[in-house]
């Protein structure tokens, strides 16, 4: 199908992509799945977390919207989750300092009293042709965002859980197909795989369910922020389906995930890829 030719800075923003990404904002309708629930969502300012958080408010929940600092993406997701009628926390800042970790987790705890659901979504990617290129900051950063933040949120968010919560991490189809010139994203993505594996069978006993989604090709604020144009042009264009999913689509795994309807899914990697196998 293909996009056109475009870049933008990191993290990139929602409203200068062409064309805008479909997180739902039109589309979802909830039925109740996730009614008096608790949410907290990082990177719910656009694309997956956005699309999440659209959902999850529209199902019952209430959410905090952390994000960097994109400020009117995060606004804008915010006043979807009050036209649900649902309580909204908005949380600006950086998620590879665990600090940055346990005040979102606080912020929930302050306004909502606990939490019942945890999505650790918030990533950063790079595209780099050679291994040189990667420096020693970068892959550091890569991994403090996508992994240390994921281990840091569940160890602040876990004294407010209770039986019958969800934790779910963002993984990728590159956990198990790694992209040679997206390395230490891809090995980041493994690395939340088997960390959510092993936390499935640390807290089921706490009834704590643990799973991680992996997408494949999704248009979002990170492909033309960290990708040449000339492979923004066809992304997603290789998959079975032949174009590239939309952030709406995830959703409805994220909320399957979060409610009860989940009630006997953990330890599980959903591949929600458009063809593309995940052993």
């Amino acid at each position: 199908m293909g996009f056109a030719e475009q870049q933008q800075d990191v993290p990139g923003a929602q409203t200068l992509m062409k064309p805008v990404p479909d997180c739902g904002e039109r589309s979802y309708r909830g039925s109740g799945k996730l009614t008096g629930k608790a949410a907290v969502i990082t990177g719910a300012d656009s694309g997956i977390g956005r699309a999440v958080a659209i959902a999850f408010a529209r199902e019952g929940a209430d959410v905090v919207i952390s994000y960097l600092n994109e400020h009117d993406d995060a606004r804008e997701v915010a006043e979807f989750v009050r036209e649900a009628g649902r309580r909204v926390v908005t949380i600006a800042g950086d998620v590879s300092e665990p600090e940055h970790c346990r005040a979102v987790i606080n912020a929930a705890v302050a306004e909502f009293g606990k939490v019942d659901v945890l999505v650790s979504n918030a990533a950063y990617q790079m595209t780099h042709e050679t291994v040189e290129e990667v420096s020693d900051e970068e892959f550091d950063y890569t991994f403090r965002v996508n992994v240390n933040a994921y281990f840091a949120l569940v160890k602040a968010a876990l004294p407010h859980m209770a039986p019958g919560s969800s934790i779910i991490g963002s993984s990728s189809v590159n956990s198990d197909m790694p992209s040679p010139t997206l390395a230490p994203y891809a090995a980041t993505k493994a690395a939340i795989a088997n960390l959510s594996a092993s936390l499935a069978q640390l807290l089921g006993p706490k009834g704590i369910r643990v799973n991680s989604v992996a997408p494949g090709p999704i248009w979002t604020p990170l492909i033309p922020s960290t990708m040449p144009p000339e492979k923004v042009a066809n992304f997603g264009d290789d998959t079975p389906l032949g174009r590239a999913g939309q952030p709406a689509e995830l959703a409805p795994t994220y909320v399957l995930l979060a409610s009860d309807d989940g009630s006997y899914i953990s330890g599980a990697r959903v591949a929600v890829t458009g063809g593309r196998p995940i052993l």
